[in-house]
């Protein structure tokens, strides 16, 4: 029997959890960090650059979160400013340019929504991200690895397909959001999260997500090694297949995918 929703909300949050730069450093070879979105700043909580997978050259962008207090408050406690999302649709726009598929890791409470965010256009930069993305002419996969929150984490997650850790959630909002609007009771969290559907094998079932990537078997844990050889593995095949398909049936794909909703 699976865990209980509210149960896999804390592990989706746990600080010990590999972070997308832990999966950068694990799963590809070389990786070269960009930093920048050429417009206003660099924007921490989002990473990204080039790599191998399998001798090939990718596109990796991800959310950063900190394991603890110093290294979040550099990273913004994974909460990306408009900037980030600018400057991961400078990395996809370059990916689009030299025909590399472009990988997403994503873990975050939601965008940033301070003062500053706002009056640099945090709405457009996730809406222009949506744009982008559903015609990049590129296999793009998406892979939910924590937390994966409202527009600020559909943001990197339109993609050819989306995948989730076993021990990952996807929402609009957090169960803490969800219980404050409809109960009035930010308290009833743990009841909110068991209602919402929000977990990796719900979210399969209803044909939201394409893969769950196991973190346990027979109720025991992976270990991380081999939880990143099989996300690698998976990697390798599915984009050797997504590769091989001519464009417009890759973007008909893409556009159909969501459509379907």
């Amino acid at each position: 029997m699976g865990r209980p929703a509210h149960e896999i909300v804390q592990l989706a949050r746990a600080k010990e959890r590999l972070t997308a730069l832990d999966y950068f450093e694990r799963i590809f070879d070389n990786y070269q960090e960009f930093h920048g979105d050429r417009l206003f700043a660099d924007d921490e909580a989002v990473v990204g650059g080039v790599a191998l997978l399998d001798d090939k050259p990718v596109t990796v962008i991800g959310i950063q979160k900190g394991r603890n207090l110093p290294e979040n408050l550099k990273r913004n406690f994974g909460s990306p400013h408009p900037e980030g999302y600018r400057k991961a649709l400078r990395l996809m726009k370059q990916a689009e340019k030299f025909n590399r598929p472009v990988i997403t890791f994503v873990n975050t409470a939601g965008a940033f929504c301070g003062i500053g965010a706002e009056e640099r256009g945090e709405g457009e930069a996730i809406a222009r991200n949506l744009l982008e993305m559903s015609d990049l002419k590129v296999p793009i996969i998406a892979i939910i690895i924590g937390e994966g929150g409202s527009g600020g984490a559909l943001a990197l997650a339109l993609g050819d397909e989306v995948w989730m850790m076993e021990h990952s959630i996807y929402a609009v909002l957090s169960p803490e959001g969800f219980a404050s609007i409809l109960w009035k009771d930010g308290s009833r969290a743990k009841e909110a999260a068991d209602l919402m559907k929000i977990t990796a094998q719900e979210l399969k079932e209803l044909g939201i997500v394409e893969r769950v990537i196991p973190e346990t078997f027979r109720g025991e844990p992976l270990s991380e090694a081999a939880i990143v050889k099989r996300m690698k593995s998976d990697l390798v095949r599915k984009l050797k297949e997504l590769s091989a398909k001519e464009l417009p049936e890759l973007l008909e794909g893409r556009y159909q995918r969501f459509r379907k909703y």
